[in-house]
């Protein structure tokens, strides 16, 4: 059965689509069929750090009316892309109608994908609220900053309050040290249980290192920056997608992804 999946933050610059990007590419690499979704309209760039220039993107599933099947490209190692048309001014002001229409269409895609991976706008505006609550299972990236844990609580809040999801994964970016980055969850996860009722569980950290930052200048991911797999970002990113697959779900009503392809839902 297909399982979705969203990638957010509460504020831009914490590296939220240099993750998603790499992970899909981790999750192709462990057997899974991926597809991933470029839903910031705004600033859509997932197809820039994965080297592609997409001639076809969701603008034309959401104003040309085409099947979401022809808006894919192929990407590195089979990853298929759903481009995110940046900057267009009809896909920034879509009604909570028309995101809905977008997570249905997804269906299509269920004999052709084992999970959807959704690279969510920063903050908690409705759209990203929307597709966080779509997915069985959400992702929220955070560093180690006031700033960072501020707003990744307020989308926290948001979403827990406003679309009842319970169940949150957290992994902390540009954190060179595991137990650092440990601390650093324990932190922000202290925060979220003083106010709120819910399951916050840890990924991992990804190191930011000289390798990330040439990879992001070459628009080429970094797991495909070298064949070495024993790499820091390789580790990283391998432990992270395991502990992904097996996190806990939200199962909240409402519109879903793959919801007439799922029924009930099951581990991946």
């Amino acid at each position: 059965m297909p399982h979705s999946i969203t990638i957010a933050s509460g504020k831009g610059g914490v590296g939220k689509t240099s993750i998603s990007v790499n992970l899909a590419l981790m999750l192709q690499k462990l057997g899974k069929r991926m597809t991933l979704m470029d839903a910031d309209f705004g600033l859509a760039n997932t197809h820039i750090l994965l080297g592609m220039n997409a001639k076809k993107s969701l603008a034309d599933v959401i104003s040309l009316g085409k099947p979401v099947e022809e808006a894919i490209e192929i990407g590195p190692n089979g990853v298929q892309l759903l481009a995110g048309g940046s900057g267009m001014i009809d896909l920034l002001h879509m009604s909570q109608a028309d995101r809905f229409d977008l997570v249905r269409k997804m269906d299509a895609l269920a004999d052709k994908t084992d999970i959807l991976l959704v690279d969510a706008p920063a903050g908690a505006a409705d759209s990203t609220l929307d597709f966080m609550a779509a997915s069985d299972r959400v992702v929220v990236v955070i560093v180690a900053e006031p700033t960072s844990f501020m707003d990744a609580y307020a989308l926290i809040k948001a979403s827990h309050l406003e679309r009842k999801l319970q169940s949150f994964s957290i992994i902390v970016n540009m954190e060179n040290s595991a137990v650092e980055a440990q601390k650093h969850f324990e932190k922000f996860r202290a925060i979220c249980m003083r106010f709120l009722d819910v399951e916050l569980t840890f990924l991992g950290n990804v190191p930011m290192s000289q390798r990330m930052r040439r990879a992001v200048a070459a628009r080429k991911p970094v797991l495909l920056s070298s064949s070495d797999t024993q790499t820091v970002e390789h580790v990283a990113f391998h432990d992270i997608a395991l502990r992904l697959l097996s996190a806990p779900q939200n199962i909240n009503g409402g519109i879903r992804f793959f919801q007439a392809a799922n029924g009930t839902m099951e581990q991946v």
